[in-house]
């Protein structure tokens, strides 16, 4: 009975208004003790804006059991070191003197004139706001400078319309507020993580997918080339990174970051996920191809028979979830030679010298003359992953082609072999000459024997002629 008075008393019922709370909070995701504080301040507003001063700071108090309401009127204890005492004729003499003096004065100087003032005076006392501390000592003994006296106000059952309308604006600013940090909190702690989401909309290249709570974007640069994306379509995403906005969190997903392949193979491989292989080091084009390196924590495990799967069933589950892109799965090793000639796998390895310098480190590396081509890979693909897994800068040379070591005993012989190839060339061109010359005087002779023999053949002819004439 006792508490059903109460409630008529104060207007609000505790049950409805408790069940009302763990509502908004189950569809908000909101924490109860944050909508309760939203309640109080919307009161606190509403008392305020009908009962109270503008300048006044005053708290409400709601009671989850009974549903009564407090207020109380805040004051901090100060005293003439921290605030200004002035009395109240004082200030309304200064202010006309200020509203004179400012006509005068041009909008620049004004401006400065009020800067210089508020960084060398005290804060005003307010009253409203401000308690001395002898007066705070009457009221609570012991009271220091900072700390807060409340005061017990009247309660009030009815309020105007403008008072609810403000008690509602301040209810659903302070829950959208409590929503936004409750997803940007939420999705914090899953960052870098793997999500399953759907695509809501498509924007120009810009892909929006709903996460659930959120939703995210999948910009161009992050997206996989030659990927097609539809409306309604489910696709696993990375949550790269997360950023506060006043809109809501901002939450920018990826398809090409590296881990996006590790945590995939988390979710396919359950010795991934436990621990007992791990995985190493990975290097990926978006795509294309992706190498990754695994090594088993415990003996007797076979780390890339465990990713690949009976009949290639786990890895195939996440070459299909990333469109078809290949993915070759090396052994890791201590030994930087074994580590790098598996990488450039599926090409065989004859030998393998590395350089182990403080700027940068690099590997030459030998292999048979037919598996050139498939070392460097399509467009040097093969080896600029393999690159990327080792950190190593790898340069891949056929058997018959020349090392770095040999470079320096070719250079010293590459000057005696031009010398001697010169004069062999020098020879061989006098030779040629010699014989051109020869070539020349044999058919000069020929045309002259020729030119000779058509002479004493045109004679003939003629003197054959007169004798005919003659006769």
């Amino acid at each position: 009975m006792a508490k059903k008075q109460e409630e008529e008393k104060t207007g609000i019922n505790s049950t409805e208004f408790n069940s009302a709370i763990s509502q908004i909070c189950d569809e908000k995701g909101i924490d109860k003790n944050k909508v309760i504080e939203t309640v109080e301040a919307a009161l606190a507003a509403a008392y305020k804006k009908d009962y109270g001063k503008k300048s006044q700071n005053i708290r409400a108090e709601l009671s989850r059991v009974s549903g009564q309401v407090d207020f109380y009127l805040v004051k901090e204890v100060v005293d003439e070191a921290t605030r200004e005492i002035i009395d109240f004729d004082e200030i309304k003499e200064e202010d006309e003197k200020k509203e004179n003096d400012n006509k005068k004065e041009d909008k620049g100087k004004k401006i400065n004139k009020e800067k210089e003032n508020d960084e060398e005076k005290v804060p005003r006392f307010n009253p409203e706001r401000d308690i001395l501390i002898k007066d705070a000592r009457d009221i609570k003994k012991g009271a220091k400078l900072g700390d807060v006296i409340e005061t017990k106000l009247e309660t009030y059952e009815d309020y105007g319309r403008v008072a609810a309308q403000t008690a509602k604006q301040v209810i659903i600013q302070r829950i959208r507020e409590a929503e936004k940090d409750a997803m940007y909190a939420e999705y914090k702690e899953k960052e870098g993580e793997v999500l399953n989401g759907t695509v809501q909309r498509i924007e120009g290249r810009n892909i929006f997918i709903d996460l659930g709570k959120a939703t995210g974007v999948l910009f161009p640069s992050e997206q996989i080339k030659g990927e097609n994306y539809r409306i309604g379509q489910r696709i696993k995403v990375y949550l790269g990174k997360i950023e506060a906005d006043t809109r809501g969190p901002g939450i920018v997903l990826s398809r090409t970051h590296e881990n996006l392949v590790k945590r995939l193979f988390e979710l396919e491989v359950p010795e991934v996920f436990s621990g007992t292989v791990e995985i190493k080091a990975i290097s990926r084009e978006a795509g294309s191809r992706t190498k990754i390196a695994v090594f088993a924590t415990e003996d007797g495990i076979d780390p890339i028979g465990s990713c690949v799967g009976q009949k290639g069933t786990r890895v195939q589950a996440i070459i299909d979830e990333l469109g078809g892109e290949k993915i070759d799965i090396i052994e890791w090793n201590e030994d930087v030679e074994k580590f790098i000639a598996s990488s450039l796998n599926p090409a065989k390895v004859v030998s393998i010298e590395i350089n182990d310098n403080d700027d940068q480190r690099s590997a030459s590396v030998t292999v048979p003359n037919d598996q050139l081509s498939l070392a460097i890979g399509q467009k040097g693909q093969n080896v600029r992953l393999a690159a990327k897994l080792t950190n190593y800068k790898i340069d891949v040379l056929g058997e018959d082609a020349p090392r770095k070591s040999d470079q320096s005993e070719e250079s010293e012989m590459s000057v005696t072999d031009e010398a001697e190839e010169k004069s062999k060339e020098k020879e061989t061109s006098k030779k040629e000459d010699k014989k051109e010359e020869k070539k020349s005087e044999k058919s000069s002779k020929k045309e002259k024997s020729k030119l000779s023999a058509d002479d004493e053949t045109g004679k003939k002819k003629k003197s054959s002629k007169k004798e005919n004439k003659s006769e």
